[in-house]
């Protein structure tokens, strides 16, 4: 059913007004907007990544549009973590307004601070930790300690007149992390008897029954994956994964090997986390690529990106022999990340590829190389039960993840009419403990295609689509201005089709009879005539050829 757009009402002073620009009923592009007496706080703004029916685009934003014009009034940006698809789109909005704060956790902010810098922009920036409360504007913020498959993640607490709001960020409750940082639900208890107004939850996992299991878990696997490998080993995972990347070096220097990391943002984003103190990196096992491949091939492993089968990223450019390091037999390559849905069919073809070149492929399939850092249905009530929240608007997941994390709400006890399914654009105002949905402002996407962001359309992927998957084809007729006759033509070529040229020469006579008939009835305008081309060759190739390519004609008066 297609969305109602309409407009919210004025917002009455004492009232809390939340505005999901992204991140609802999609994985990705996450951005919530909160207004309080005219100002408004920006919770997360990352980027989405794009499916296989939106080629060449690089990224996805969230829409600025509905804050546009009132970027003066954000107090702040509030990062709860360092992924991707909370922090990606941060310089877009950056480059719009180059002095709004960035308020986050140490690590969370040297990922963002590194990412500006090839941007050109120096953010102004606050650091602060769990437990800490800062006056941003109208909003007292507090942050908690949460659990994720990145360390320093927090949620955040914004209280206001109009009441008290917890937004969890991506969040799971490991009961035994790798850094010993673990969901503060201690915290969570004390704001549960403070009362909390709403609660806006991470939605991903709210499907999957029972707990998500430890990354301790993982360890072992990839130690025994590692020490059984005969040859090379390549391990793909997020460049921001500091987690899985200090296992992976724990299991590589237990087995003897070096470890090469791959990708710009993998070398960057982990020298980051050593620096700070996240990563700790055993004596003697990183080597450089280079010289990574003097080495004997069972005394490395290369730490990659790629996990997601993106087409210019190392491990799909492995697989399609596209890279210095080649597969082949003897070799183990590990998967080490989930997948994001509208990404399977990208996966298993880079799967497929490194299977054919006779590598051994290990994967969440067939190996505990990967557990979520999402919390699943069982950690999700344990919330809801020490919250008790008064009213609950779950983020974070596609619309499936949404409804179930709101029938769990509703499990617990949070009457239905209290549980707001909305999506990106519901506008929900809060007052009084009573949050209820008061508009729908009309969002889009916004896409990054090279330099340029937001002037690729939805028509302009259309047209993508069918030169990709119809061909293409361009008919050039010349026709005398005053008698309409054809003086030269049809001269028609086409891409993307297995024919040659010369199929089309049984269409030509058609051209030139239909554009002979439009002559006779006085037909002039040279739209109308491209048009006729358009109809009579569009006709034929599909009776024909069982195609429906693009196709354009060009009719030249002379």
């Amino acid at each position: 059913m297609p969305t109602t757009v309409y407009d919210p009402p004025a917002l009455a002073p004492g009232t809390l007004r939340v505005i999901p620009l992204g991140g609802l009923g999609e994985v990705g592009r996450n951005m919530t907007v909160f207004e309080y007496e005219g100002k408004l706080l920006v919770v997360d703004c990352g980027v989405l990544f794009p499916e296989e029916h939106q080629p060449g685009v690089d990224l996805i934003l969230p829409d600025f549009e509905p804050i546009k014009h009132r970027l003066d009034d954000i107090v702040g940006v509030v990062l709860t973590h360092g992924h991707e698809d909370h922090i990606g789109a941060v310089p877009y909005l950056l480059k719009l307004k180059g002095d709004i704060p960035l308020i986050g956790s140490g690590l969370t902010l040297a990922l963002i601070e590194a990412k500006l810098k090839e941007h050109r922009i120096r953010p102004y920036t606050l650091t602060v930790k769990e437990g800490q409360r800062e006056q941003v504007g109208p909003f007292d913020l507090e942050f908690v300690a949460v659990n994720h498959s990145i360390p320093d993640a927090l949620a955040v607490a914004i209280r206001t007149p109009a009441g008290l709001v917890l937004a969890t960020g991506d969040f799971k409750m490991d009961q035994l992390p790798l850094d010993g940082r673990i969901t503060d639900l201690r915290a969570f208890a004390r704001l549960g008897e403070e009362g909390v107004d709403l609660f806006l939850v991470d939605s991903t996992n709210a499907d999957v029954p029972g707990f998500t299991p430890a990354e301790k878990a993982i360890g072992p696997v990839l130690d025994q994956v590692i020490a059984r490998a005969p040859r090379r080993v390549v391990v793909a995972s997020f460049s921001s994964h500091v987690h899985r990347v200090q296992q992976v070096l724990d299991a590589a220097h237990a087995n003897g090997r070096r470890v090469a990391l791959l990708g710009r943002s993998m070398v960057r984003n982990m020298g980051i986390a050593a620096d700070l103190g996240y990563l700790n990196v055993p004596d003697g096992v990183l080597i450089d690529y280079k010289k990574a491949r003097d080495l004997p091939d069972n005394k490395i492993v290369y730490m990659s990106t790629g996990s997601q089968g993106e087409p210019m990223a190392v491990l799909s450019r492995m697989a399609n022999l596209d890279h210095a390091i080649e597969p082949g037999a003897g070799d183990t390559i590990i998967l080490a990340s989930s997948q994001i849905p509208g990404n399977e069919n990208a996966i298993y073809r880079v799967i497929d590829g490194l299977t054919k070149l006779g590598a051994t492929v290990v994967h969440k399939g067939n190996a505990k190389v990967h557990v979520s850092g999402h919390a699943a249905a069982g950690e999700l009530l344990y919330c809801y039960n020490i919250l008790k929240p008064k009213n609950v608007l779950p983020v974070h997941g596609e619309y499936r993840h949404l409804m179930a994390n709101a029938k769990l709400a509703r499990e617990t006890g949070i009457p239905e009419e209290n549980t707001i399914l909305g999506e990106n654009g519901t506008v929900v105002d809060l007052r009084d403990g009573v949050a209820r949905v008061v508009g729908q402002v009309d969002i889009g996407f916004v896409y990054v295609d090279g330099s340029s962001v937001g002037e690729i359309t939805d028509a302009d992927l259309k047209d993508r689509r069918i030169l990709g998957e119809e061909g293409f084809i361009s008919v050039i007729v010349v026709v005398d201005s005053a008698t309409g006759k054809i003086i030269s033509g049809p001269e028609i070529h086409a891409r993307g089709f297995a024919e040659d040229d010369k199929v089309f020469d049984s269409v030509k006579p058609k051209i030139a009879a239909a554009l002979a008939e439009a002559a006779k009835s006085g037909v002039r305008d040279n739209h109308a005539l491209q048009q006729v081309v358009r109809r009579t060759i569009g006709r034929w190739v599909n009776q024909s050829l069982r195609r429906r390519p693009m196709i354009v004609p060009m009719v030249i008066e002379a």
